[in-house]
This record gives structure tokens, sequence and C-alpha cells, in this order.
């Protein structure tokens, strides 16, 4: 007997703090093997706080990149040729990978980041959430007494503010 497992997570790997479905739906069936590396995790911690973590062993400060543009962040990865007395090392194995590399992922308009650090070999960048005012949700009163009240109040207020600019 046959199965075939379609797993969802790579719908969920370059979008961080919203889902658009049709970008990440065109994303899972990219033929890309350069997303596995280097391995990375996405995470949430509370309810506005996110952190892209980054397994970059090898890798030193300036060998990396972070840039942000038009709510794409971008990660790239350059190691320059080792060399020793002026020669190129030649392995026998190489099992440590020091490949470039290129991440990309999709940020929601009110995503920020707020800084990157590079420790023990794990690039962290950190995400923050921030929703104007204007755009949070809010509770409306139901009730025609309270709403009117409301109203009231407000219209007496101006009509005071009109009365001492003319005084």
């Amino acid at each position: 007997m046959t199965t075939t497992s379609f797993s969802l997570a790579p719908l969920f790997r370059h979008s961080i703090g919203f889902d658009r479905f049709n970008d990440l739906f065109e994303r899972a069936f990219e033929a890309d093997a350069s997303t596995s590396y280097p391995p990375y995790n996405v995470e949430k911690h509370g309810e506005n706080e996110y952190r892209i973590v980054l397994a970059v062993a090898g890798f030193a400060e300036q060998d990396l990149s972070i840039n942000i543009e038009n709510g794409v962040l971008t990660v790239t990865g350059a190691k320059p040729a080792v060399e020793q007395s002026g020669k190129t090392v030649g392995y026998m194995h190489q099992g440590i990978a020091q490949r470039s590399f290129k991440l990309s992922y999709r940020l929601e308009d009110h995503i920020e980041v707020q800084g990157a650090n590079l420790e023990n070999g794990l690039l962290t960048i950190d995400l923050l959430r921030v929703i104007p005012e204007e755009e949070k949700p809010r509770q409306i009163p139901i009730g025609s007494n309270a709403a009117r009240q409301n109203r009231v109040e407000k219209v007496e207020a101006r009509r005071g503010e009109e009365a001492a600019e003319t005084a």
C-alpha cells in the first residue's frame, strides 16, 4: 500500500505575522532546495513578538547581511574562500556547510525589526507587531441610552469650547 503524505509546513515557512494563503501556497510548490539551508526556526514569543533564529555556524558578523525592503526581510550569508599562507584550502571531507545562502521572509505591514544578534552560531532577529491605535479593535457600546448620552456629552463639550473661543 502506497501512502502519500502532504505536509503543510512549507506553507508557513516564509511569512511572519499573518497568513496570505495564496503566496504561501505558491511557495509550497517551489522546487527550491536552498530554502532548507541554513536551518532556522520562526518563533512566537507572545501576542505581538516574533523571533527568527538561523543556525549560521562558521559565519562571522561581517559575512552576514540583513535587509528589509518593501515588507520583505532578506538574510544573506557569503563566506569568503578560506586561505592559508596564500593557498586555497582543499577538503578531503567537508561536513560543515559554509555555502552562501539567501532567505527571504514577507512581513505583515505592522511588523518591525527590533534588532539582530549573532551568538554561538545562532543569528536571532527580533520582530515586533506594532498596530496603530486607529486599527486596533475597539468595543462599541450597545444601548440607546448609553450611546445617546455619549453623543449629548460630546455636543455639549463642543458647544462649550466654541463659546469659550468666541468670548
